[in-house]
């Protein structure tokens, strides 16, 4: 099973409709800019973390430009959640972050 991709810009309408939002930048990266709706845990943290997001809940993945959410998404499928989306452009494309 892989995960899906979806444009950042749709964070808000995936907030809304139920999706466990998670930012996985780092806390200093987060002061700057962040939007509504997010959980912070960053990649590195996200190991020992994952008993904070529910397995049976869609879950997205943010970041600065969608790297390192791409990598969290790979380590959440691993890990057995079967419905990822991994949100592509991350923060740069909605302009929230240089």
């Amino acid at each position: 099973m892989s995960f899906k991709e979806a444009p950042a810009s749709d964070h808000a309408a995936l907030v809304a409709a139920g999706v466990q939002l998670v930012d996985v930048r780092e806390p200093e990266e987060t002061a700057a800019a962040s939007v509504p709706g997010v959980t912070l845990i960053p990649l590195g943290q996200l190991p020992e973390r994952l008993g904070e997001l529910d397995s049976t809940r869609p879950v997205a993945l943010l970041c600065r430009s969608g790297g390192r959410s791409g990598k969290a998404a790979e380590f959440l499928v691993a890990q057995g959640f079967t419905d990822v989306t991994n949100l592509v452009g991350g923060m740069m494309s909605l302009g929230l972050q240089d």
